[in-house]
């Protein structure tokens, strides 16, 4: 019976495929660490099979910095780590809302039936696991970085440093060991140290975005050109859509040359012949003045559309028009044709004349283009004087429209410009002191839903933030989905950074970030739910990083003896839960990590079903024959035992044997 694996997918491993797959005869084998032979590639034939022309020397056009090879083998590494859901959650402070009534909030909101997430730890290793349940999925990353000012806190990671650089730094570290330090200017890797860290990030991002996905990378002039290089590389240049201009505040007399009033977004797409064309909502205030019809049968019944005419004077006839001039018959029988002097010869609807001279005016459309709008109700007759002429070469009585409607415009409304001046800071700290949450430096939720608006199609999509800081992302998320009636899901991931001790978040009883995020979403969504009563999305289930559910036996069988093994009751740690066990199932899977499940008892053992049967997992000790059969009958795509489950190797054929008869098509593991 197959085992799981439970760690990361292996990023080296998954590449070497790929290239075997293009380019077999660049693959060759390598021992390990252990002596075993494995997959490895030649490079010299790979590079003589890219290239007639290879580069010769050490000279080249690269981007590099002091730890890039580490960054990019760290990158790639597996890891050993688990996600442990949180239904409740008792490290968060009991305190007073806006209004002054107590309050103890819990971990998760709506944990059976919400699909957002929120993830506390490290997001290289929370990214890393995510690979494969969320890989290609996500059509929209924003990320507001570290800036690497000279006094920000950025992740020090253990690949950057040899090991006894490592321990030198360990004071570094805070008391629960993130692993976080201050990255002055003083630091002879000031950039290459930030570099590192973002860089195995984006590589990693980049793999979970969808082929129509884009990133949103805010960023300050400390690290523009940096975030470009590095961005151009992970992304590629051809998929650079542009770095936008963000006034961040207005005057100020901050800096020796210049007031840093502008910071910026730079914006990637994962492949840009994919990624639909961005364009601005249309405003209220045009939707209000232009968009004055509402239609009142059909299938498009209630929809509001705006009225254009068909016959627009600017047009030239004389200019590829020839079939444009006709007769469109009036709802009480007149002919209706543009203004000139040459005439259809026959008086009846749709016969038609080429334009003689450029007074001989023409209507928007070709006759066939007519007829079908025409038939799918798109054509809308007005009573009005002097604009067309009938049949006798009168001021005819009607005039003709197309309808444009709001719905299908709005994907196409304005080409936005690369230089945002609205959404000041300043809206942030507004919105945080209406929901009474103590943070700053947080992005203005407009910036974030203009932003998602820009994407194409983009109601029905996963968000991912993972530097979520204040979690105005999933602020703007539910936000826009109340405005819009969109099913957008978030992912933000966040780790507990500690907050200061003379903060007024601290003060408030806030101990780390990720406290003021998930108290942020609960306070935000009973906001808009009390303002705008939208029927969406307003929980979010909480994930902790954590090691790994398995004792180091499960890794380790070749350096364990006998007596080692005698210590071990399950291979399993004491502490972790089913549900614990579950989330690691669906990680290892590759399987989404909000979809609903149920748990039952079937004679005296517990079961679980993920998603109406993509998963059936049973962790209870001597499970009988009959509730195996029970779980074969249903034939879920996967099950999953724990292999001490069963109490030898005859037991594990014979569960192999049920699942054979009963349902061939499922798989069949054991952690």
């Amino acid at each position: 019976m197959e085992k799981m694996k439970m760690e990361s997918a292996n990023l080296t491993d998954m590449n070497i495929d790929k290239i075997a797959a293009l380019f077999p005869n660049c693959i060759t084998e390598t021992a390990d660490e252990n002596g075993k032979l494995k997959k490895a590639i030649n490079f010299d034939m790979l590079r003589a099979m890219l290239s007639e022309d290879i580069a010769e020397g050490d000279e080249a056009y690269e981007f590099t910095w002091v730890g890039k090879k580490a960054a990019i083998a760290e990158a790639n590494h597996p890891i050993r780590m688990t996600l442990r859901p949180v239904m409740n959650d008792e490290t968060v402070p009991t305190g007073k809302d806006s209004e002054g009534n107590p309050y103890c909030s819990s971990g998760s909101v709506n944990w059976d039936s919400t699909e957002n997430l929120y993830i506390e730890g490290d997001n290289l290793e929370v990214l890393k696991l995510l690979q494969e349940s969320y890989l290609g999925k996500v059509k929209m990353i924003y990320i507001d970085p570290p800036y690497n000012t000279g006094n920000d806190f950025i992740y020090r990671d253990d690949f950057a440093v040899s090991a006894d650089d490592y321990a030198e730094e360990s004071g570094q570290l805070d008391e629960d060991g993130n692993r976080l330090f201050k990255n002055t200017d003083s630091n002879g890797r000031f950039h290459s140290d930030w570099c590192s860290m973002i860089y195995s990030r984006l590589m990693l991002a980049r793999n979970l975005l969808s082929d129509d996905g884009v990133i949103f990378i805010s960023i300050g002039q400390d690290e523009i050109q940096n975030m470009i290089n590095l961005s151009n590389e992970v992304f590629g240049e051809d998929n650079h859509i542009g770095t936008v201009s963000r006034v961040m505040k207005s005057g100020g007399a901050q800096g020796q040359f210049f007031s840093p009033n502008i910071e910026y977004v730079a914006i990637y797409a994962k492949q840009i012949t994919h990624t639909g064309c961005f364009r601005e909502p249309i405003s209220e205030e045009i939707i209000k003045k232009l968009y004055t019809g509402v239609e009142t049968e059909g299938e498009r019944k209630g929809e509001k559309f705006r009225p254009f005419g068909l016959y627009q004077s600017s047009l030239d006839p004389l200019r590829g028009c020839s079939n444009q001039r006709y007769y469109i018959q009036a709802p009480d029988g007149e002919l209706l044709i543009p203004p000139g002097n040459a005439m259809p010869i026959i008086k009846r609807d749709g016969e038609g004349i080429i334009p003689k001279t450029s007074n001989d005016k023409v209507w928007r459309w070709s006759l066939d283009r007519y007829k079908k709008e025409k038939e799918n109700g798109n054509i809308l007759f007005k009573k009005s004087n002097g604009v067309l002429i009938n049949s006798e070469g009168e001021p005819a009585h009607w005039n003709v429209y197309t309808k444009i409607w709001l719905s299908d415009r709005e994907e196409e409304g304005k080409v936005p410009v690369d230089l945002i001046t609205k959404w000041e800071n300043r809206q942030s700290k507004k919105e945080l002191q209406e929901i009474d949450i103590p943070f700053e430096f947080a992005k203005p939720v407009d910036l974030l839903k203009y932003l998602m608006d820009l994407v194409h199609n983009n109601k029905d999509s996963i968000v991912l933030d993972f530097f979520s800081g204040s979690a105005t992302t999933a602020h703007a998320v539910m936000q826009l989905n109340a405005e819009d009636g969109g099913h957008r899901k978030f992912i933000m991931v966040q780790l507990p950074e500690t907050t200061a001790e003379d903060s007024e978040a601290y003060k408030a009883g806030y101990k780390n970030i990720c406290e003021i995020g998930k108290e942020r979403i609960r306070r935000a969504g009973a906001k808009i739910k009390s303002e705008t009563g939208a029927d969406i999305d307003y929980g979010f289930r909480v994930l902790k990083l954590d090691d790994t559910n398995m004792q180091d036996v499960y890794y380790t069988p070749a350096e364990t003896t006998q007596t080692m093994l005698a210590g071990f009751e399950s291979n399993i740690k004491e502490d972790r839960t089913d549900l614990d066990l579950l989330f690691g199932c669906l990680l290892d899977w590759g399987l989404p990590l909000s979809m609903p499940y149920s748990s039952e008892q079937i004679e005296g053992v517990t079961v679980h079903t993920y998603n109406d049967g993509d998963l059936i997992a049973c962790f209870d000790k001597a499970i009988p024959e009959s509730v195996i059969k029970t779980i074969a009958k249903r034939q879920p795509l996967r099950v999953v035992f724990r292999d001490d489950s069963f109490s030898d190797s005859p037991s594990k054929i014979n569960v192999s044997e049920i699942f054979k008869m009963l349902s061939p098509d499922t798989r069949v593991k054991v952690i």
